[in-house]
């Protein structure tokens, strides 16, 4: 049989080409990985692990709601892939109970705890799985940690400690013939009860005579306001006052009073003056004490309570015109201004 002398050649030339390829080593697939610059060797990425946080909210108001917003930033800065799973209590406390019974068992990689009647739930329901709570203003008297710097079990997180005494000062900064102060509280909140200990003693200081008023739910705060006949009101970092912070501030422009509040987020809503937080940079502090635990192994019951490292004066123009007030220059140089 006669052969087609172009299939002979082409014949010839494959075969030639293998025999050269195989002599030279060089493998049939394509290599795995490139040479990238400098002539390492770059290799895809891995797929990065997905955390999944429980978080515990006691009640939805703008300082609760900044401190979860500066907490998630802090995770996402890091580069972490976060699933959360949201629970809102809605201030009541056996929805709260109930949301940390749940979480005991959901196989989370860490659980936030947001105020203190939050953070008190998880700490008894959750032994097993790392806990960082914020916006709590005692942690020791709310019994979540044996003291600031070892808090001992599987509880940390971040303080709001507010500097009670240099804010009743502000009172007589902005009303220097302010004799009475009203103070609208929550009867079973730790942390308020804390400020108002603080509170009265530094109204002692400044000669101002404490006129307080408790509730026990938000919707008791407007009938608290309007029952105050005072100079001026001082509102700490309640959640259930601030939940109904509008009520306060209704009742101090009627009135043509000064209200001075305990963080800055109340200062936005409309109250006039605080020396304080920022609970979304304390929220924050909080996620970076959270990044450590998650991806370096960072024990928990060794981490020292944090509180927020930046103080500052924030001042609300516009709500000290409603409320008939003047700034003194001295308060608003430095200052703050949110309104």
């Amino acid at each position: 049989m006669k052969r087609n002398p172009v299939t002979v050649v082409a014949g010839l030339v494959a075969a030639l080409s293998l025999a050269l390829a195989g002599c030279a080593g060089t493998p049939a697939a394509a290599p795995a990985s490139t040479p990238a610059a400098g002539g390492s060797t770059a290799q895809a990425p891995a797929d990065p692990k997905t955390y999944k946080v429980g978080v515990s909210q006691y009640v939805a108001h703008p300082s609760l709601d900044a401190s979860l917003v500066g907490f998630k930033k802090a995770l996402a800065d890091a580069g972490l892939e976060v699933t959360y799973d949201e629970k809102n209590g809605n201030a009541d406390q056996a929805t709260v109970t109930s949301i940390s019974t749940t979480f005991a068992t959901a196989g989370l990689d860490l659980v936030l705890a947001i105020a203190t009647p939050s953070a008190q739930a998880a700490a008894q329901a959750i032994t097993d799985t790392p806990v960082l709570f914020t916006a709590v203003t005692d942690p020791v008297a709310a019994k979540l940690v044996e003291s600031m710097d070892a808090p001992g079990h599987n509880v940390s997180g971040t303080s709001d400690m507010n500097p009670v005494a240099e804010q009743i000062a502000l009172v007589k900064k902005l009303k220097p013939e302010a004799k009475t102060l009203g103070i609208i509280y929550s009867s079973g909140e730790v942390n308020s009860e804390v400020q108002v200990a603080a509170a009265k003693e530094a109204a002692a200081v400044e000669g101002l005579e404490v006129v307080e008023k408790t509730v026990t739910a938000t919707g008791e705060v407007q009938q608290a306001a309007n029952s105050l006949e005072v100079d001026a009101i001082y509102v700490p970092t309640d959640n259930n006052v601030v939940a109904g912070l509008e009520s306060v501030i209704q009742v101090a422009e009627t009135k043509q009073i000064p209200l001075v509040v305990g963080e800055g987020d109340s200062v936005k809503k409309g109250g006039i003056i605080t020396y304080g937080i920022d609970y979304e940079k304390l929220g924050y502090q909080t996620g970076e004490m959270a990044v450590k635990i998650l991806t370096e192994g960072a024990d928990v019951s060794t981490m020292a309570v944090e509180t927020q490292k930046d103080l500052a004066v924030y001042v609300n123009k516009a709500a000290a015109e409603r409320m008939g007030v003047t700034i003194p220059e001295d308060v608003l140089a430095g200052a703050e201004v949110v309104g």
